[in-house]
């Protein structure tokens, strides 16, 4: 039952919408910027209208199933560390791509919506929100890199954990939390890494 509930969160979470609203659109958002076929591309690509309809499909494909199997305790527990890594895992490798995908920026919030009633999202919306002020702040209002979106979406993500602990969360959310954090650091480690070799060579006006 286990397995075939992770598989079906799989599934649902590796549809590539931005990337097919793209292709509705006649844009191949891959193409694009920094590869990635998710809705930060297609936002940039399409405007903010197709955009935010991105955001909230790949919000939703994390959502939706967590909410329905949590909801009628179809799992819990431990179990639920594979069914709710699921989604964020199939955006990353879909399958309708090769086995390639986004930087699962949308999809957690949505599992971590459904998790936590909203709550630790909200939280990790909070933190994301003063990164990019301070962000901002460093960079004098200039544009950002996607490396260094990568290094701050990443970097609140990891502060999730100190949400998660303080609110006392049971040990398999962190398992949840830990499994979420090395996949976005793996989809975002290029770019992370080109940010830190850019610093110790001196490009970048950080303080």
């Amino acid at each position: 039952m286990i397995l075939l509930i992770t598989l079906l969160c799989f599934l649902c979470g590796s549809l590539m919408f931005s990337y097919w609203i793209g292709l509705m659109l006649k844009i191949n958002i891959r193409s694009i910027g920094d590869s990635n076929p998710g809705a930060a591309n297609l936002w940039s690509a399409a405007g903010y209208k197709f955009g935010l309809l991105g955001v909230i499909l790949d919000f939703s494909k994390g959502y939706i199933p967590l909410y329905f199997v949590t909801a009628n305790e179809l799992v819990s527990g431990p179990a639920l560390i594979p069914v709710a890594l699921a989604p964020i895992f199939g955006h990353a490798f879909s399958p309708f791509l090769k086995f390639n995908g986004g930087k699962t920026v949308a999809v957690s919030f949505g599992v971590w919506s459904a998790l936590t009633q909203f709550q630790a999202s909200l939280y990790l919306a909070v933190i994301l929100a003063i990164l990019f002020v301070l962000l901002k702040m460093i960079k004098k209002g200039g544009k950002t890199t996607s490396g260094e979106d990568g290094l701050q979406t990443t970097t609140g993500f990891l502060l999730l954990s100190a949400y998660l602990i303080y609110e006392g969360y049971p040990t398999f959310m962190l398992w949840i939390w830990f499994g979420n954090s090395l996949l976005m650091l793996w989809k975002n480690w290029d770019g992370i890494y080109q940010v830190v070799r850019d610093k110790i060579k001196g490009k970048v006006p950080y303080v």
